[in-house]
């Protein structure tokens, strides 16, 4: 037993002196947190244009005669351009929502010390992703970019954009007026010169990569991108953040936040590429998207705790009864901050191995599953809190053979919980003991 807490020692002091440092300085940049808080900030349109995508794509057999899927699959024929509408005006230019949103987060780091305009800084941001990413061809503009595929190009000319207007802001490079003139005059004679900085910059790069290779800088960038985004969906990827995120989770600092917030970007491109192939009747090519994170890997919440409040609801000791019973409902909606903290797991020596171990077996049969495609792949944008069977069937289109997994794995969870969970019961059940006890011989005296 010594010589386990040694090792649980080790681990930890190497958590908490070497990786939760740097994770909490990286989460804490401004460029990280605006890239953050910029997918939260646009997801509410990927959310309804995913379910528009799922209601024109039912999942039915095209030769189905059941009349009530027949109806849907010619209601859905019939009306898919018009249906598809709100979908291509959110999910389909998701990137442009994304540029706008993290432009304006980081401005809000520079409003104070450079009086910057974080609302200028999103205009000029749409302004430069549009002129690289849909430069306007036969009187159209071209969507081709504006989507999943323009995740990365976005990312990077919103930081660019604000990057610029606060370097002339610090430098005093601008156009002064008097002080009389009204503040939002004033804004915007403040963003001439860094629309003419970024279309200078941008604009000539961009037409020289048409030129020469043929290509637009989304697609240029997608290209030099496209090793990471495919290292980023295979099982090795997945089990690394995996364990780096429940460490951090471990060591009390939020872990799911700080690596969903790095994996978002990959996220919603392999999300866009799925969406793209749906549409065009392929196969659909990733599996690792948050839908797959949420409700299969960290089922009931991180460490995929559902299991271990399903141990809870019949324990003989009092308080992890009770910590079951007001945890049972929360956990359905992927909330366990009641287990996590009232248990508590947090720093809890017994249940290091199983919190760590649940998700990353959760993560190998889930994948091994759609890799098989013995289940769908994720297609849409769910939110986080939706009941876990239920998430997921929505989630990969309503196909209800992912909630069927999705209670195996909860169960797979409480197996691996069991004997840790029966190990901490009976230490509990020692002190509700001696406290019993204690009780007792003080009533009597």
């Amino acid at each position: 037993m010594s010589a386990n807490n040694a090792a649980f020692n080790l681990i930890f002091r190497f958590v908490e002196n070497y990786v939760s440092p740097i994770a909490g300085r990286v989460s804490a940049q401004r460029h990280v947190m605006a890239i953050k808080d910029g997918f939260i900030s646009a997801m509410p349109f990927m959310i309804v244009g995913s379910f528009l995508l799922v209601f024109v794509y039912p999942p039915f057999s095209p030769d189905t005669t059941w009349g009530f899927a027949r109806a849907w699959l010619d209601l859905a024929k019939q009306y898919e351009s018009r249906i598809l509408t709100p979908f291509d005006m959110t999910m389909g230019i998701m990137s442009i929502y994304i540029c706008a949103a993290i432009a304006y987060n980081l401005g809000k780091h520079y409003e104070k010390k450079f009086q910057l305009d974080p609302f200028m800084g999103a205009m000029l941001s749409i302004m430069a992703f549009l002129l690289v990413a849909s430069p306007k061809t036969n009187g159209a503009l071209p969507v081709d970019s504006l989507g999943g595929t323009g995740i990365f190009t976005a990312i990077l000319v919103a930081i660019y954009c604000v990057e610029v207007m606060r370097f002339l802001k610090a430098h005093n490079i601008g156009i002064r007026l008097p002080d009389a003139v009204p503040p939002m005059i004033k804004n915007s004679f403040d963003l001439l010169i860094p629309i003419l900085v970024v279309v200078i910059t941008l604009y000539p790069l961009s037409l020289w990569l048409q030129s020469e290779f043929g290509m637009l800088i989304p697609q240029a960038i997608m290209s030099i991108f496209k090793p990471l985004v495919s290292a980023a969906d295979s099982l090795p990827a997945i089990l690394l953040a995996v364990l780096i995120g429940h460490l951090l989770w471990f060591a009390g600092i939020h872990g799911a936040a700080i690596v969903s917030g790095m994996l978002q970007m990959f996220w919603l491109t392999n999300l866009g590429m799925n969406q793209s192939a749906l549409a065009q009747g392929a196969p659909l090519p990733h599996i690792f998207m948050e839908a797959f994170w949420t409700f299969f890997i960290v089922v009931g919440g991180s460490g995929a705790t559902m299991g271990l409040v399903i141990c809870y609801l019949r324990s003989r000791s009092a308080h992890l009864r009770s910590i079951g019973r007001l945890s049972i409902v929360p956990s359905i909606f992927n909330i366990n901050e009641p287990v996590i903290f009232g248990t508590p797991i947090v720093m809890n020596p017994v249940f290091f191995i199983p919190f760590l171990l649940a998700p990353m077996v959760n993560a190998i049969l889930a994948w091994g599953v759609m890799k098989m495609d013995l289940i769908g792949r994720v297609i849409s944008v769910v939110p986080w809190t939706a009941p876990a069977p239920i998430g997921a069937a929505w989630a990969l289109g309503w196909d209800f053979r992912a909630a069927i997994l999705v209670i195996v794995l909860a169960i797979v969870s409480a197996i691996i919980y069991f004997p840790f969970f029966k190990v901490y019961e009976k230490q509990l059940l020692e002190q509700e003991a001696q406290e019993a006890a204690r009780v007792e011989e003080e009533q009597v005296a």
